[in-house]
């Protein structure tokens, strides 16, 4: 299988870099699954996981935001944050969630759909975070 380069960046630090099969991606439009001699491209991103594909070995990263573009020199993705799955607080994180519905009452109109979507993605996540740590 062909391989292109991949660049992971955070405003924290740079995740990951490196040759890679295939990466799909939590587009904000939907899912992205790019591969070697993609069509450029630029995304948004919403929050959800993220699966690198390299060597027959998958990663899971969580990203809440951000962008991704697909060029001739490959993938760069520039996450609002990115963490994987194995380094997730997950206390912490149900914390945010917690905090997140309770803010709802907050807002309306669309504001309040805007929080609700987001509510969703992150329940989504703690979901997907809960049955991979059962298996």
């Amino acid at each position: 299988m062909a391989t292109f380069h991949f660049d992971l960046v955070s405003p924290e630090k740079l995740a990951f870099s490196g040759e890679v099969d295939q990466v799909d991606i939590p587009g904000a439009e939907g899912d992205l699954g790019v591969l070697a001699g993609a069509a450029p491209l630029v995304a948004a991103l919403r929050p959800g996981i993220m699966t690198i594909t390299s060597g027959g070995s998958t990663q899971k990263i969580i990203v809440l935001g951000g962008l991704a573009e697909v060029s001739d020199k490959g993938l760069t993705v520039l996450a609002d944050v990115a963490t994987s799955i194995a380094e997730l607080d997950r206390e912490a994180f149900a914390k945010d969630i917690a905090e997140m519905e309770e803010k709802l009452a907050e807002k309306e109109g669309s504001a309040l759909d805007r929080a609700i979507e987001r509510l969703d993605h992150f329940k989504v996540i703690q979901q997907h975070v809960t049955s991979t740590a059962m298996h």
